[in-house]
């Protein structure tokens, strides 16, 4: 796949005062992100970035809690990865589709080391697929395994900024993404559970 550039008319159009501030504050975080010189984050993020292709890391916890994790884990399991499937759905098809910002970013142009490159998506850039899906399932599985929260929602942080660092998405690309997917993490923990079985809820307050 070829890597777009970052501008076009639907890009460069004026907008109204707040829009331009916004992006303005989007392109510099963006730059300021590229000029880090942090060689040794390098390859670590861009391996992060890479790994979460098709929600792999979050595919492979989801199986780890079914099969060690008992009626808890599976229950997890479960929330976590329907989580992923609102995110994914809300984020690639309604909002994509509608987003102004249907270019990536030019890397060359911000100065992002080739280094740190990962392959260049060929879907819109805004917003963010990777972290919807990671925040989604971090939200949701940290609701219903409590425990699990501060692991994974470290873990989905390391995956939203991994996107930036890498140079194929945007600050607000990334900001976006990751709210709707807490908000749909945060909602399929509650539905499931209200969904818990009596027996559950009785064993919690014993």
């Amino acid at each position: 796949m070829t890597e777009a550039s970052s501008t076009s008319p639907a890009d460069s159009r004026p907008g109204s005062g707040p829009l331009r501030r916004l992006e303005a504050w989007d392109h510099a975080v963006f730059r300021s992100v590229a000029r880090m010189s942090t060689p040794v984050l390098d390859e670590p993020l861009r391996r992060a970035s890479d790994f979460a292709n098709f929600s792999k890391p979050w595919f492979l916890v989801a199986g780890a809690l079914a099969l060690f994790g008992g009626p808890q884990g599976r229950r997890a399991a479960v929330t976590g990865l329907s989580a992923i499937g609102v995110a994914s759905f809300v984020v690639n098809q309604p909002m994509k589709r509608a987003a102004r910002r249907r270019l990536r970013p030019d890397r060359d142009d911000h100065g992002v080391p080739v280094q740190r490159w990962v392959r260049m998506p060929s879907s819109g850039s805004f917003p963010s697929g990777h972290s919807a899906s990671a925040a989604a399932f971090a939200v949701a599985v940290g609701g219903v395994l409590p425990a699990l929260r501060p692991a994974l929602r470290a873990s989905a942080s390391v995956v939203a900024f991994s996107r930036v660092y890498t140079g194929v998405h945007y600050p607000s690309d990334v900001l976006v993404g990751a709210t709707v997917g807490a908000l749909s993490g945060r909602a399929a923990a509650w539905l499931a559970l209200r969904r818990r079985p009596p027996s559950a809820a009785v064993e919690k307050k014993t």
